[in-house]
Parts: C-alpha cells; sequence; structure tokens
C-alpha cells in the first residue's frame, strides 16, 4: 500500500529532525497536553507497536487493550512498553518499530478486517492512522523546536480522512450532520489542486492543504490558519473538525498552538 511508503516517510522526516538532538532536548514540554517530546515518541511507539500487532499477534493487541483499561489510561503502559527509555534511545527504538510497521503493512490486503480498540476497521485505514498520528503528533515536536516542516503531497492522505469525517465531527457531538458537505479546494504543497464536493454550493473552504490538516488534526485552531471559511455548516465544522476516533476533543484556544520562537 503506498499508504504504508508514505508513513515511513513521514516517520523519517521527524526522525531527521530529532538525530541529532541531545537527550535534554527530549524533556522539553509541548504545546499538547503539557506532553514531553519523550512522551510523544512513547504514545507514537506503542501505538506503531500496535497497529503492526493487528497483522501480526491478534492476541496479544486485545490483552494490551486490557491493560490500558486497567492502568486508567495509555502513559503508564506506554512507558512500561519501552521500559522508561527516553531520548536518543527511545528515538532508536520508535524508528526500528515504525520501518516494521511500515513493511507489514506495505505487503497486507488493503481491506483486510484488523481488530482495534473500536470496531475492526480496514488494513488502509489502520495505516493511514498511523501516517495522520506521526503527521500531527510531529507537529507538536516541531513547534517545540522552532523548526519548520517541510511539507510533501503524502499529506493528502490526512486531506482524505479529514473529507471522510465530516459526518463523524457533527455525529461525535449529537449534532445533526447537515445534507450537503461544503466544497473543499486545497492547494498541495506541490501546487497542485485538491478539489472536493459540489463546487456549486454556496458552503466553501479554500486554503492550503497543510493548514487544512492542521485544523482536523486539531493541532492548529481555524483563527490560526488562512483558511477562507463560507456558510454556517463549514464554520461550524472548521471549529469542531476531528478527523480522529474517540470522544469529543476541544480544539486547541487560538493562539494556542504556535512555533516556538526559539
Amino acid at each position: 500500500m503506498e499508504q504504508a511508503k508514505d508513513f515511513l516517510q513521514e516517520s523519517l522526516a521527524l526522525h531527521g529532525l530529532l538525530s541529532e538532538r541531545p537527550d535534554s532536548d527530549f524533556e522539553l514540554i509541548t504545546q499538547f497536553k503539557a506532553w514531553t517530546i519523550n512522551d510523544v515518541l512513547r504514545h507514537l511507539h506503542y501505538w506503531n507497536w500496535m497497529a503492526w500487532l493487528q497483522l501480526n499477534d491478534e492476541g496479544l493487541l486485545i490483552a494490551q487493550m486490557s491493560a490500558i483499561a486497567r492502568a486508567g489510561g495509555m502513559q503508564p503502559v506506554e512507558r512500561a512498553h519501552v521500559e522508561g527509555a527516553g531520548g536518543q534511545a527511545l528515538l532508536a527504538l520508535w524508528k526500528t518499530q515504525a520501518e516494521a510497521t511500515a513493511q507489514a503493512f506495505s505487503t497486507a490486503d488493503p481491506k483486510a478486517r484488523l481488530k482495534w480498540a473500536g470496531p475492526d476497521m480496514s488494513a488502509r485505514s489502520s495505516i493511514t492512522a498511523r501516517l495522520m498520528e506521526t503527521w500531527a503528533h510531529g507537529q507538536e515536536i516541531y513547534d517545540r523546536l522552532g523548526a519548520t516542516r517541510v511539507e510533501t503531497d503524502r499529506i493528502r492522505n490526512i486531506v482524505v480522512l479529514g473529507i471522510n469525517t465530516f459526518g463523524w465531527t457533527f455525529r461525535n457531538r449529537k449534532l445533526d450532520v447537515p445534507a450537503t458537505m461544503p466544497f473543499v479546494r486545497l492547494i498541495a504543497p506541490s501546487g497542485d489542486v485538491w478539489a472536493y464536493g459540489d463546487e456549486s454550493t454556496a458552503e466553501r473552504i479554500e486554503g492550503r492543504a497543510d493548514e487544512f490538516c492542521q485544523v482536523v488534526t486539531q493541532t492548529r485552531n481555524i483563527d490560526d490558519t488562512q483558511l477562507q471559511v463560507q456558510g454556517q455548516t463549514a464554520e461550524t465544522w472548521m471549529a469542531y473538525a476531528q478527523c480522529f476516533a474517540g470522544n469529543p476533543e476541544t480544539p486547541p484556544e487560538a493562539g494556542a498552538r504556535t512555533k516556538h520562537s526559539s
């Protein structure tokens, strides 16, 4: 699957940002729930492993889900999985697992149904979710280190995920799903134009694809982007957009998630 290659390339880009950093940098606190960079990497590493288990050991996957429930949250289990490793040692563990997960999914049947915490999901959906998580959680690392990410068209996977979860954003908040999705016109990192929906509708969202991804993954408030939003449905969607599973999450306040100045 092309998504497996895209996931690996996104992981390697993040690895490149961190590969020469001292271990002390990994204890810097990000703007995401006060997680450190170590916390972010432990989270990504553990769930990359869990995705690998979907294809290789369903029984252990289910056992790990039970362990999370008993622990009352993810972080104790994520920390125990790497035996408290941090810094460059953790980075090496994460990279090795990301490569193994990408390899496993590269030859998987995209339509294979796989166990997960919620409903079963397709193999394509699973590895796309890993790409999305790597990109989204990578944002807080880039922000904290004052770095600018070089975007590529592999973020189209995240754009499509954002489009496909239009209805979910409303249902998850117990709101009526609008009959028509706003027209979305985005400029890709390559300069290509990606368009979704009916262009004749007055409801529309236009702008850069990476900023659309930032909003649907909740790494930026819509007011901190230059996206052009027209219409009530479009405004409501962008105010609550959530392309990931789970209970409704509150997007960051305007100005709360920004690139660090140093």
